[in-house]
């Protein structure tokens, strides 16, 4: 069976997915998010401490526990997955700094534009730190759940934005 809830934090709505033991999946309110055959539940004890969790870290405070999380996908997703855990609170990483890591791992080339991919389908945002990956320059690059959600994220862990910067109208516009 799997589970979802709908958790209001601050202005933000974010809806999230259980299998009863561990986070599935954590979406915003706009992406496409779980199938029409979940069950709502708001009394999973999983749903609880997720909520306890978004609420320590959108006040602005990194969590001192984590949550269980479950997801699956092809053994490279995975792994970039696995890399994005390692980005600590409050730090970005470039995809090619995480390409460069895997290329050491695997032991075979990896590019920054595979690195994308996967971290764009990425199935647990937030908890799993994808708003911390930017493009080499500080192009903030795409971000599934909103370009304005990925900002949000950033200055709420207070990174430093002030070479960081979106394309807009085919101009660069700094995030000062």
């Amino acid at each position: 069976m799997v589970y979802y809830n709908e958790i209001n934090v601050g202005d933000k709505k974010i809806y999230a997915t259980s299998d009863g033991e561990a986070i599935t999946s954590l979406y915003f309110e706009k992406e496409k998010c779980f199938d029409k055959f979940c069950t709502l539940d708001d009394n999973l004890k999983i749903f609880e401490s997720l909520k306890k969790w978004l609420n320590i870290y959108f006040s602005g405070i990194e969590p001192d526990f984590n949550i269980p999380i479950k997801y699956s996908g092809s053994d490279f997703r995975v792994s970039v997955w696995n890399e994005l855990l390692k980005i600590p609170y409050g730090k970005t990483i470039t995809y090619k700094d995480i390409a460069n890591s895997l290329e050491l791992s695997l032991k075979k080339r990896v590019s920054a534009q595979a690195v994308g991919g996967a971290v764009g389908s990425n199935p647990i945002s937030i908890i799993i730190p994808c708003n911390r990956v930017i493009g080499k320059s500080g192009n903030l690059t795409g971000y599934s759940g909103g370009m304005h959600n990925k900002i949000d994220l950033l200055k709420l862990e207070k990174v430093n934005m002030d070479k960081m910067y979106v394309i807009s109208n085919n101009r660069k516009e700094y995030m000062l």
